[in-house]
Formats: C-alpha cells, structure tokens, sequence
C-alpha cells in the first residue's frame, strides 16, 4: 500500500479501495455437494478481476525506469514487452550492445520480481529499406543473451499482425489471404447444410474479420497488395 501511495500518488478512498481488494480475502471449493475448508489469499487476484490489468500495470511500472536508462524505448502489453531503439547503419554494433545491456538488467529485474525473460521467445528485428538491409547481410547482427543467441529474423508477429524487416506489408496480407481462403475451402463443403444467416455468420468469423483486423495498417498500401485481400472478398 505505501507504494501504491508513494509512486503512484493514490490517496484517501481510491488507496482505500485498493486496501479493501488486496486484504482480507479467500476462497474455497464447491463440488459434487461438498465444500472444502477456507484458505485464506495472500497474493494475486482472482482472473478477469477488473483491477487485474491495473495492478499489472503497476507491478511492471518500473520496467519502463530500465529501459529508459539505457536510452531504449519500451511498449508494454500484458505478456509481452517490445523494445525498439532508432540507429544508423554505422551504429548498429554500439546498438547491439546498447541492447545486450538493456536485457540484461531487465532479466535482473525480472528475476528479482519473480518473473522470467525467457530466451526462446525472444525475437530480434532490423528494420529498414532493403538497401540498408542488404548492407548488413554480412553484419553480425544477433543479440546474446546470457547462454542463448538471438539471430535477427526476417518478420515478426505483433498482435496479429506480421511486420517485415523491410516494413512491406507482402507476408501479412500472404498470411491473411492463406488463412482465409483454406476457411472458405472448409466452408464450402457444408455448405449446403447451413441456411443463409448462418453462412453469413460463419463468413464473417472466419474470413472478413481477419481481413477486417488491423486493417489501419494497410492505408497507403499499393494495389498490388490491396488486390489480394479484395480478391478474397469477391470470391
């Protein structure tokens, strides 16, 4: 509670109210008519409480302080935190180390707020024009971390959407349509067994919501690309 009202600044009814959540709860097991002692919770909160997503919030905060100190931007979600920092091409060995550093004090950190940076889903992406990537094929380009070696990949996958390391939208919408034409193939064999809501129904969960998410992403996008995605649509 102190620091909730120290680095946070909560006071009066609101620390109060977080007091009241946090304290003096427990819980016990009904099944088949029998119900099992009492234990009392000394920590976490019970999944898909609303003040969940708050407390993570704030047990993570201090995240944010270590990437800031070593001049590293952060984007936190809830199980995943994305690092990005800008660079010249003449800088990418300083940066490299820059990063080393960076992840190595945010294992620290982890470890010492009994949580894990684990290695293998940690995923390393250059990104710039092909020109530029073309001159750093020959470039050691890897991150390390502790034991483990991070090889740089060519795209990555942020909340469903695949970013390429030359930031063009080709494998994204090649995954998209992928997807949904092998939906449209599988639907097209009971069609006959669905009415007309229910095939739309189905359309719509499986095919134009995935061309429909995220979809701010391809604004300025090229004909060429756009097609692919509207030749999904028109089938």
């Amino acid at each position: 509670m102190l620091r909730l009202e120290r680095q946070f600044g909560l006071r009066g009814v609101v620390l109060q109210w977080f007091s009241s959540y946090l304290s003096g709860r427990s819980f016990r097991v009904v099944f088949g008519g029998h119900m099992s002692a009492f234990v009392v919770i000394l920590c976490s909160v019970p999944q898909g409480s609303v003040l969940g997503p708050r407390l993570f919030i704030m047990y993570t905060a201090d995240l944010a302080e270590v990437a800031r100190a070593h001049h590293v931007n952060i984007h936190a979600f809830a199980d995943d935190t994305q690092l990005y920092v800008h660079c010249r091409r003449v800088d990418t060995t300083s940066t490299i180390a820059r990063l080393e550093g960076c992840l190595a004090d945010v294992s620290l950190w982890m470890s010492a707020n009994r949580l894990k940076l684990n290695p293998d889903k940690t995923e390393l992406l250059w990104a710039g024009s092909r020109h530029s990537l073309s001159l750093l094929r020959n470039s050691s380009l890897s991150l390390q971390l502790g034991d483990e070696t991070v090889a740089a990949s060519d795209h990555v996958r942020v909340l469903g959407v695949t970013i390429s390391s030359d930031l063009s939208l080709d494998k994204h919408v090649a995954k998209i349509s992928t997807s949904c034409f092998f939906w449209l193939r599988q639907l097209r064999r009971v069609r006959r067994s669905l009415d007309a809501d229910s095939t739309r129904t189905l359309i719509h969960a499986f095919v134009t919501s995935r061309v429909d998410y995220c979809n701010t992403v391809l604004a300025g996008a090229s004909k060429s690309v756009t097609d692919r995605l509207q030749r999904v649509l028109n089938v």
